[in-house]
């Protein structure tokens, strides 16, 4: 097994690119950032509000601040090296692609499913060699093991694929936490694979 100087110097060398910057993007990307990756191209459009403060990567102090730069603050606390491009933006059809042009794996954070479905259409049809992990199925509590990562070509997806976000089933710190994480991890497989030959092993 590789230790955790190797596994950081294959890291260093990509570029992931998330899109949202919200309870699954900035969990994502403090975990990225913890194991070493080069560059991280950040794109989210809002500020952040108390009610984030129950499950993403924020601070009180760093309330109505753009989620963006606050971000790239945060990060850049755990590892000043690492390389991270902001946009503060909102994502659509026109642009996502362009700013996510040099990326090596793309994430995909968005709360809003028309969101969700349209960064998949967009990577399946127009980048479809590069991979795709996204997030769907985290709300609530409890359950932990219905949370999975699934392969589908080159989009994975990680959560249970069930539970919706309601009122009645709000977004907690844990499940999104535990999504998040497999995101990450996912990522992490897929830059390692070549290097060290560990394929993940993903459910059908």
């Amino acid at each position: 097994m590789p230790t955790f100087e190797q596994i950081k110097a294959v890291m260093q060398k990509h570029t992931v690119g998330i899109a949202g910057a919200g309870g699954l993007g900035s969990n994502i990307a403090m975990a990225l950032t913890r194991v070493g990756i080069g560059k991280l191209i950040i794109a989210d459009f809002d500020v952040v509000s108390e009610s984030n403060l129950n499950r993403q990567f924020y601070f009180r102090d760093q309330l109505n601040r753009k989620k963006v730069e606050a971000l790239k603050e945060n990060l850049h606390r755990i590892n000043p090296d690492v390389d991270i491009e902001i946009h503060d933006i909102t994502l659509d059809k026109d642009n996502l692609l362009p700013l996510f042009s040099s990326v090596d794996v793309m994430v995909e954070a968005f709360d809003k499913a028309e969101m969700k479905e349209l960064i998949i259409e967009l990577f399946q049809s127009e980048k479809p060699n590069i991979p795709l992990v996204a997030g769907n199925g985290m709300a609530g509590w409890g359950e932990s093991n219905r949370m999975r990562a699934q392969k589908f070509g080159n989009l994975y997806i990680c959560g249970d694929c069930e539970t919706e976000i309601s009122p009645s089933m709000p977004p907690m710190s844990p499940r999104v936490g535990i999504c998040a994480s497999m995101q990450a991890n996912v990522v992490m497989s897929i830059l390692l694979e070549n290097q060290f030959g560990n394929e993940f092993n993903f459910e059908p």
